[in-house]
């Protein structure tokens, strides 16, 4: 269950742009359960239901707590299309908890006890970079792959200047 750490440096082995998404709620009225709990655990669904069919695209995730009030996501996709393709996709967990919490918007019952937030990144290639020092894969490298840092540069201007094989080709 418990990752051993990998030794030395590494680095995540994402190639190309990376999808990120950051998902979160807070809990306004602690009293109010029977409003914040259904949202609570409609993410954790929606994460298992992901899990199960790697083919809908989310690469990683990590659950991130901001305080006793508000928790959050921080989600990898492989695509930003694949990430609006669940988003939409009927018959699947993110669009019936999105269509209740809609309705009980309109008819005012759930208004105030619980906030709904979501942030969503296309990163290019070339605009991010990361390391980690006797880490298991986290994050970035837990969503792409963990290699050693040696392979993208020692420092982190080098790590920016890395470029996958497909986009050396279309500059060279």
């Amino acid at each position: 269950m418990f990752a051993k750490p990998v030794p030395g440096r590494t680095t995540a082995d994402a190639e190309g742009d990376v999808v990120v998404l950051l998902i979160g709620m807070r809990i306004n009225h602690f009293w109010a359960v029977h409003h914040w709990l259904p949202v609570a655990v409609a993410m954790p669904r929606m994460l298992r239901e992901l899990g199960k069919a790697p083919e809908r695209g989310l690469l990683g995730h990590v659950l991130l707590t901001a305080s006793p009030r508000t928790y959050y996501v921080v989600q990898y996709w492989e695509s930003k299309e694949k990430l609006y393709a669940y988003a939409h996709a009927s018959g699947l967990l993110h669009r019936r908890a999105w269509s209740i919490f809609n309705r009980k918007e309109k008819a005012g019952r759930i208004r105030q006890h619980v906030g709904l937030w979501h942030e969503a990144y296309v990163v290019p290639e070339g605009s991010y970079e990361s390391i980690y020092a006797d880490m298991p894969a986290f994050g970035l490298a837990a969503a792409h792959g963990q290699v050693p840092v040696e392979k993208r540069g020692r420092y982190a201007k080098d790590r920016f200047a890395h470029r996958s094989a497909k986009a050396a080709e279309e500059v060279g």
